[in-house]
C-alpha cells in the first residue's frame, strides 16, 4: 500500500517532538501570562468550594445547609463561566489539534471497512477466515486479560489513592460522564449494527468490523463477480491512505496544538502534583511494554526489535495527540514494511482496535481502583476480579479517541457502587495519561499482526 508518511522517514518524526517541546514551552508562557487572571480565579473558587464542603459535614442545622449549598451553586456556576471565559482564549490552539483528529476520524470508518473487507475476501473461505480470527481473538483475549490484570496487581501494590491525599469532592456531585452500559442487552446491542451508514457516521469501529467481515465472506463466496469488488475496495484503500498521507502532514501542527492547550490550561505544575500517580503508571506501562516485548520475542524472536523500531513513529504520533486512531493508517504502512502480509494486516488491525487496546485496558483497572483507594475503601479481592471481568466486557469497541476510557470507567464505577464522582480526580492529568495508553496500544495491535502473521506463515522479509 501507499506510504502515509514523507519520504524522508524520520522527518515526521523530528518535527513532531520539536512541536511537542515549542507547545510545552508555549503553553508554559501562556499559563503565566495569557490565562494567568482565569486560571488564579479557578484556584480561588477550588479552594472556596473545598471550604464549604467542609462546612456542610458540619453544618448544624437545615437552614445552614441550605444557605450553604446555595453559595456552592454559585461557585460552581462562577467556575463554568471562568473555564469558558479560559477556554476561549486558548481555542486558536486547541482547534489545531481538533481538526487534525477530525480529519483522521473522517478517513478510519472507510479504511477499516475498504482494507477489512479486502482482507477477509483475500483469506478465502469462512475456514480461513475462522482458523485466522480464532487465533487472533485468542491472542487478543490473552493479551487483554494481562493488561488488566496488570494494572489491578500494580495499583495494589503503589497505592497512589493513598499515597496522592488529595481532597476527595462531595459525593453528590458528578463528573459530568455518563457511565457506559453495561448490561448484556446494550453490549450485544453496540455489537451489531442497524445500520452501517449510522456505524460509519459515528465511527461505531466494533459495528463496522461485523459488517466488513460479513461483507467480505459474502465477497469470497460469490467467486468471480466478487473480483470486481475486491479491485474496487483494494483501489478505495489506496486512495484512503493516500489521503492519509496528505492529512499525516498536520500531525506536527496537530501536537503543538494539543500540547499548548494540555498546558496553557493545566500548567506545568500538574506534572509535580499528581507526580506519584503518573510516575507510578507510566513505570505499570513499562512493565506492559516488556511483557508484550517478551510474548512478541517468543513468537517472532529477535525480529521484534525490529518491529518496535518500525512503528516508533505511529506510536509517537499516538502519544502526541492522545489518539489510538490518528496513528491508525500510519501503522498500517508500516507493519506492511515490516513484512506483514496485506490480507493479514489488513483483517487483524482493524480488529484490534476493537478488541486489543492494552493500554487503556490496564488503566481501567488502575485507575478504577485507584479512585476506591482515595475514597478509602477496601475492595475484596474477589470484587476485584468481577470488575475485571466487567471491564474485559464492556471495553471492547471503546473508540481509540481521547477521553473514551473515562466513560468505561464511569460505568463500572456506578456498577460496584464506588462514587463516580472520584472521576474528577483524573480529569485534569488525563490527557497526560492518554498519551501514554494510546502509544501502547499501537504497541500492542503492531506485536498482536506480526504475531498472527507468524502463525500463519505470512511474515515475509521486511521492505525499504
Amino acid at each position: 500500500m501507499e506510504p502515509v508518511n514523507p519520504p524522508k522517514k524520520s522527518r515526521l518524526t523530528f518535527y513532531i517532538i520539536v512541536c511537542l517541546f515549542l507547545g510545552i514551552g508555549l503553553g508554559f508562557v501562556l499559563n503565566r501570562t495569557y490565562i494567568a487572571e482565569q486560571n488564579q480565579q479557578l484556584e480561588e473558587i477550588r479552594i472556596a468550594v473545598a471550604d464549604l464542603n467542609t462546612q456542610l459535614k458540619a453544618a448544624p442545622d437545615t437552614l445552614t445547609r441550605t444557605n450553604l449549598e446555595k453559595q456552592k451553586t454559585d461557585l460552581n456556576k462562577r467556575r463554568a463561566s471562568v473555564m469558558a471565559d479560559r477556554d476561549k482564549k486558548i481555542e486558536p490552539f486547541s482547534i489545531l489539534a481538533d481538526i487534525f483528529l477530525r480529519l483522521i476520524k473522517m478517513i478510519v470508518a472507510p479504511l477499516v471497512f475498504t482494507t477489512l473487507v479486502v482482507g477477509v475476501a483475500k483469506l478465502g473461505d469462512i475456514s480461513s477466515v475462522g482458523r485466522i480470527g480464532g487465533k487472533t481473538l485468542l491472542w487478543f483475549v490473552s493479551a487483554s486479560l494481562m493488561s488488566l490484570l496488570l494494572g489491578m496487581i500494580m495499583v495494589n501494590i503503589f497505592r497512589p489513592g493513598e499515597a496522592m491525599n488529595l481532597p476527595l469532592p462531595d459525593a453528590s456531585d458528578t463528573s459530568g460522564l455518563t457511565g457506559a452500559g453495561l448490561t448484556l442487552k446494550q453490549f450485544l446491542y453496540h455489537v451489531f449494527p442497524t445500520s452501517v451508514v449510522e456505524s460509519m457516521a459515528k465511527n461505531e469501529i466494533l459495528q463496522i468490523v461485523v459488517f466488513s467481515v460479513l461483507f467480505g465472506i459474502g465477497t469470497a463466496a460469490i467467486g468471480e463477480p466478487g473480483k470486481v469488488i475486491i479491485t474496487f475496495m483494494d483501489s478505495a484503500a489506496h486512495v484512503i491512505l493516500k489521503v492519509t498521507g496528505y492529512v499525516m502532514n498536520l500531525a506536527p501542527i496537530a501536537v503543538f496544538g494539543a500540547m499548548t492547550a494540555i498546558i496553557a490550561t493545566q500548567g506545568l505544575g500538574i506534572l509535580t502534583t499528581y507526580s506519584i500517580f503518573i510516575s507510578e503508571f507510566y513505570f505499570t506501562l513499562l512493565i506492559l511494554w516488556v511483557l508484550l516485548f517478551i510474548a512478541g520475542f517468543i513468537v517472532i524472536g529477535k525480529r521484534v526489535v525490529d518491529l518496535i523500531k518500525k512503528v516508533r513513529q505511529p506510536t509517537l504520533l499516538a502519544f502526541s495527540t492522545s489518539s489510538s486512531e490518528a496513528a491508525f493508517p500510519m501503522t498500517m504502512e508500516k507493519l506492511e514494511a515490516f513484512g506483514c502480509k496485506d490480507k493479514i494486516v489488513s483483517f487483524v488491525l482493524p480488529l484490534g482496535y476493537s478488541f486489543n487496546l492494552d493500554g487503556s485496558m490496564m488503566y481501567m483497572t488502575f485507575a478504577s481502583l485507584f479512585i476506591a483507594q482515595s475514597y478509602g475503601m477496601d475492595i475484596p479481592l474477589a470484587t476485584q476480579i468481577s470488575m475485571l471481568l466487567v471491564l474485559m466486557l464492556t471495553s471492547k469497541g471503546i473508540a481509540g479517541v481521547p477521553r473514551a476510557s473515562l466513560v468505561v470507567i464511569a460505568g463500572t464505577l456506578a456498577t460496584f457502587n464506588i462514587p463516580e464522582a472520584g472521576l474528577a480526580l483524573l480529569l485534569g492529568i488525563d490527557p497526560l495519561l492518554d498519551m501514554g495508553r494510546s502509544a501502547t496500544n499501537v504497541v500492542g495491535n503492531s506485536i498482536a499482526t506480526a504475531v498472527v502473521s507468524k502463525w500463519e506463515n505470512a511474515l515475509e522479509q521486511p521492505t525499504a
